[in-house]
């Protein structure tokens, strides 16, 4: 759930960023700030469900991430070794 947050999140910053930069180019462009509010309008609706659709693939595809470690223990029991260790270290002191 983290990982969709953290989508949603830069999707939204971004469409921001993306979106001012089209308004800019569109008013320079057509020298209208009304065609330049509709081009922008248009395209922060389909650009941020093309940009989180393609973050959501990207997040599935293992290529180029750092795969987490994942520990091991040399015995099967190994928490419950711990455990029976303690409790004769904290019956020692009693």
């Amino acid at each position: 759930m983290a990982h969709i947050k953290r989508s949603l999140a830069k999707t939204l910053t971004w469409r921001i960023v993306a979106s001012a930069d089209t308004f800019l180019i569109s008013w320079i462009i057509t020298g209208e700030i009304y065609f330049a509010g509709a081009i922008a309008g248009i395209e922060v609706l389909t650009k941020m469900f093309l940009y989180y659709s393609h973050e959501r693939v990207w997040e599935r595809i293992k290529w180029g991430k750092k795969l987490r470690e994942q520990h091991t223990t040399i015995f099967p029991h190994g928490l419950r070794i711990k455990k029976i260790f303690k409790n004769k270290k904290t019956n020692k002191k009693k």
